[in-house]
């Protein structure tokens, strides 16, 4: 049974019946699953959610699924961490950090609304999915297929990092590079939609797969006891994710479950491709496209899809829009892994530096409480931070050695 009655256009309002439909086709405006919230009042209760396994579906009545999900069934309720160390840097009271970097089963946010997607493709009959990504989506596409038995396309710029390429390879899928960003990449693979009877999790399942990022913000309110943070801070690429973490906090709202206090959102982005910071700091929804050159390729999106819908919720909930360079970036990765052990991919070392920098500029409260979002583990990045790295010289196996080079006095100022 599904609480979901309907997809409906964000622009024009036009519904659709629940069906695998890419865009409205009136104005090709996305769409959104909409929820019979007055049964779900009726029917759900918090306190069912809380003896319910650990995972994302304990959420599942707040999903779009007409059965019981055989995908992904460990995904989800990764830890929100209090980060006392890293507030201390910043100069904060209250910090936490959402960490999507151990999330099961290819370590990013990605797992959550891949679930959802290929769940969905198995009720609609699919036998053959696919994506186009920037590479946690086509870890998280590539893995979750293999183990429910899809055949998988996956498309992806040909200057994708390394480590996520061979983490897509490696389950079987079949692996398209294409010559080009982003962008050109999603263009084709919507092609490929058009024509084949695939089902494209970002295209023609879009509208259900994002409904799986909701469950980031249903798991932060309710690891603060059913409380919402006063500030989020969240990465963008195509920035679906900040707009569904504002719906879910919306839907508790809806339901009773939190008290009805406002929080405001915080966007993120890399300098080198940064259309949604940028219209943000313009205060417009107007979403300039630019070509992506950044070493946050998870983030690298010219012209997202979602971009004004997240602007939007950025300005009307109070919060900014703000964008850092490469240099930053990895400082950003290196300070959470040195203050809290957590080693976040460049989409990670993007949020924790545009916070920082957020802070520097007084656009974000100190004195409040602050949740940022990490997406992605640093092991799909390495490249990105090996440089900043100083190699240490072997030595041998003698303790003079040892001493003379790791407890003198030189050695233990550099420390």
């Amino acid at each position: 049974m599904t609480y979901a009655t309907h997809l409906k256009c964000r622009e024009c309002a036009r519904t659709y019946a629940l069906e695998p439909i890419a865009a409205c086709e009136e104005c090709w405006a996305p769409l959104d699953v909409v929820y019979d919230y007055g049964k779900l009042w009726a029917d759900l209760r918090r306190e069912d959610v809380a003896q319910r396994p650990a995972n994302m579906w304990r959420y599942r009545e707040l999903l779009p699924l007409n059965n019981e999900p055989w995908v992904g069934k460990q995904t989800g309720f990764t830890p929100l961490v209090a980060a006392p160390r890293l507030a201390r840097v910043l100069g904060v009271r209250e910090l936490n950090v959402k960490n999507d970097a151990v999330n099961h089963p290819t370590l990013s946010f990605k797992d959550r609304v891949v679930a959802v997607a290929l769940n969905k493709a198995g009720e609609f009959g699919f036998e053959i999915v696919g994506c186009s990504s920037t590479g946690n989506l086509a870890n998280a596409v590539a893995a979750q297929s293999a183990a429910a038995g899809f055949k998988t396309y996956i498309f992806v710029p040909a200057d994708l990092e390394p480590e996520k390429i061979v983490a897509t390879r490696i389950y079987g899928a079949n692996l398209v590079k294409i010559q080009g960003n982003y962008d050109q990449v999603n263009r084709l693979c919507s092609e490929v939609a058009q024509k084949h009877s695939w089902g494209i999790v970002n295209v023609n399942l879009r509208s259900y797969y994002a409904e799986g990022s909701k469950t980031v913000g249903f798991e932060i309110a309710e690891q603060l006891g059913w409380r919402l943070p006063q500030n989020v801070v969240v990465p963008m690429a195509g920035g679906s994710l900040i707009t569904k973490i504002y719906k879910a906090f919306e839907e508790l709202k809806e339901l009773g479950w939190v008290e009805p206090a406002g929080t405001k959102f915080f966007g993120a982005q890399a300098t080198g491709c940064s259309p949604i910071s940028r219209a943000a700091k313009r205060g417009t929804t107007e979403i300039e496209p630019q070509k992506p050159h950044t070493i946050a390729k998870s983030l690298a999106i010219g012209n997202p899809a979602d971009g004004y819908l997240a602007v939007k919720r950025i300005l009307e909930s109070g919060g900014a829009g703000e964008d850092v360079g490469d240099e930053e970036i990895v400082e950003g990765i290196r300070l959470l892994a040195e203050t809290e052990g957590i080693f976040t991919e460049t989409a990670g070392g993007v949020t924790v530096a545009v916070t920082r920098k957020l802070l520097s500029q007084g656009r974000l409260n100190p004195d409040e409480s602050i949740v940022i979002t990490i997406t992605g583990n640093g092991l799909k990045t390495i490249g990105a931070v090996q440089s900043s790295l100083q190699e240490e010289e072997a030595i041998r196996p003698k303790l003079t050695e040892f001493e003379d080079r790791y407890l003198s006095a030189a050695h233990a100022v550099a420390v």
